[in-house]
C-alpha cells in the first residue's frame, strides 16, 4: 500500500500536470491553426486529458488493492505498476487524439464531477447496507439456535453456560443458557431516558438563552465552553461517574431513606446527560438562529413579549430541527459504553429502580465479543442478535421521528 501511495505522489501527480499542459497546449494550438473558437476553454481541455489519464488507472489501482487486502488475488507489484502506466499512457493518447473544435470538454468535466458526487453520496448508503447485511447474516446464525420470540420477550440473561453446548458437554445436569434480552434493553432505555431528562431541558434552555437573550460577548464565551463537554473522552466521564457521582447518589439516597448500589443506573444516566448537552444545545441554537427575523418582528409588532414570541412562534417553527437534535443526542446516549461499564456494572437486571445496577446493549455486545469464547459460540453470536434488535428499534424510532418532523414542517412551510 505504501508503494502505491508513493507511486501516486511521485508518478501520477507529475503525469497529471504533464497531461494538463499537453491538453491545454493542443487546444490553444488547434484554435490558432484552424482560426475557429473551440467549444470549451483550453484549460478545460487540459482537465479533460487529466481525467482520461488518471481516472482509469486509479480505478484499477483501487480494485487491485481491494483484491490484495481481501486475499482474493495478490497482484504483484510489478504487474500493478505496469498496468497503471499502460492505462495512463493509453488514456493520455486517447484524450489528446480526441481534442478538437467539436469536443465538448466542459460538458464532459461537468458530467464527470456529477458522477463523482453521486458516487460519494452512495458511499454512506452502501456502507449502511453492508453493515445491515453483515449483522443480519451473523444474527441469523444466532437465531437458528435461539428462538427470536423468546429472545425479545425473555426476562433472564444468563449465557455463561453456552460454551458447554459448543464443547459437547451439555448434559442433563448442566443448566441451559438463557438469552432473554428484556433486562438488557430495559437497562438501555432506563439510562437513556435519564440522560435525556437531563440533557433536553438544559440543552434547550441553553440554546434559547444563547440565541435570544445573551449578548454577543456572552454568547461568544458561553458557547465554546459548553461545547467543550462534547470533546471530553468518555472514559473521563466514566471515572467521574464512578468516583464522584455514584458516591453522591448513594449518600443522597441514604439521607432520603433509600438504599442504592454503588453501581447504579442513575449515575451513568446523569453523567451521560451532561455529556450530550452540547448535542442538544448547539444544534438547537443553530436551528433557532435560522428562523427568519421577520417572524420575530411580526410577533413583537402584534404586542407579544419576547418570551411569548419564543413560546408561540420560534419554538414551534424550530421544532423539526430541535427533534433532530434530540434524536442525535438519543443515538449518542444509546451507543455509549464506557460510562455504563464503569458506573452501572455488567449485571442484566430487570427493575424499575434506577438505584440498582443495570447494563445496556452496547456493554453486553462488547462483553460478548471480547470474551474468551470462540467466535461461533452462542455467547459471541448473541452480540449480533442484540445488534440486530437494536438496529430495528432505532429504525422504528427514526421512522416515527421522520413522520413527526414532516408533520410539523408542513405546518410552517
Amino acid at each position: 500500500m505504501l508503494k502505491v501511495l508513493l507511486y501516486f505522489f511521485i508518478g501520477v501527480l507529475p503525469l497529471c500536470y504533464m497531461a494538463f499542459y499537453l491538453g491545454r497546449k493542443k487546444a490553444r494550438t488547434g484554435e490558432l491553426e484552424s482560426g475557429e473558437r473551440f467549444h470549451s476553454r483550453p484549460a478545460q481541455y487540459g482537465w479533460y486529458t487529466v481525467i482520461w489519464m488518471a481516472v482509469p488507472s486509479l480505478v484499477i489501482s483501487f480494485i487491485f488493492t481491494i483484491l490484495g487486502s481481501s486475499k482474493i488475488f495478490a497482484v504483484p507489484y510489478s504487474m500493478h505498476i505496469s498496468t497503471l502506466l499502460v492505462l495512463a499512457a493509453g488514456g493520455l493518447w486517447f484524450s489528446l487524439k480526441n481534442i478538437g473544435s467539436d469536443l465538448k470538454a466542459r460538458n464532459f468535466i461537468e458530467n464527470t464531477i456529477k458522477v463523482m458526487l453521486v458516487t460519494a453520496s452512495l458511499v454512506s448508503i452502501i456502507t449502511t447496507i453492508g453493515i445491515v447485511i453483515s449483522i443480519l447474516f451473523e444474527s441469523m446464525k444466532f437465531f437458528s439456535h435461539v428462538n427470536f420470540f423468546d429472545f425479545i420477550t425473555g426476562t433472564k440473561w444468563s449465557p455463561d453456560t453456552a460454551f458447554l453446548e459448543g464443547a459437547g458437554r451439555d448434559g442433563s445436569s448442566a443448566s441451559k443458557p438463557e438469552f432473554g434480552s428484556v433486562p438488557i434493553f430495559a437497562g438501555t432505555f432506563m439510562v437513556t431516558l435519564i440522560a435525556l431528562f437531563v440533557a433536553v431541558p438544559i440543552g434547550l434552555l441553553s440554546a434559547i438563552f444563547m440565541s435570544e437573550y445573551a449578548t454577543p460577548k456572552m454568547r461568544g464565551l458561553a458557547k465554546p465552553i459548553l461545547e467543550i463537554l462534547a470533546g471530553i473522552p468518555t472514559v473521563v466521564y466514566g471515572f467521574f461517574a464512578a468516583i464522584t457521582v455514584s458516591p453522591l447518589v448513594v449518600q443522597t439516597a441514604e439521607m432520603l431513606g433509600f438504599e442504592a448500589d454503588y453501581t447504579n443506573a442513575l449515575s451513568p444516566g446523569l453523567v451521560m446527560g451532561i455529556m450530550i448537552i452540547p448535542f442538544v444545545s448547539s444544534l438547537s441554537d443553530d436551528v433557532i438562529n435560522a428562523i427568519p427575523q421577520n417572524l420575530r418582528e411580526g410577533s413583537l409588532a402584534l404586542g407579544m413579549t419576547r418570551s411569548e414570541t419564543m413560546k408561540h412562534v420560534i419554538i414551534p417553527a424550530a421544532l423539526p430541527g430541535i427533534i433532530s437534535a434530540v434524536l442525535l443526542a438519543l443515538s449518542r446516549a444509546i451507543g455509549e459504553t464506557m460510562i455504563v461499564v464503569m458506573a452501572a456494572g455488567l449485571r442484566p437486571n430487570l427493575t424499575w429502580n434506577p438505584l440498582e445496577g443495570m447494563t445496556t446493549v452496547t456493554v453486553r455486545i462488547v462483553d460478548a465479543l471480547t470474551g474468551d469464547q470462540s467466535f461461533d459460540s452462542l455467547e459471541t453470536l448473541s452480540a449480533f442478535g442484540l445488534a440486530f434488535v437494536l438496529l430495528m428499534v432505532t429504525l422504528i424510532l427514526n421512522i416515527v421521528s421522520s413522520v413527526v418532523i414532516r408533520k410539523f414542517r408542513k405546518q410552517y412551510d
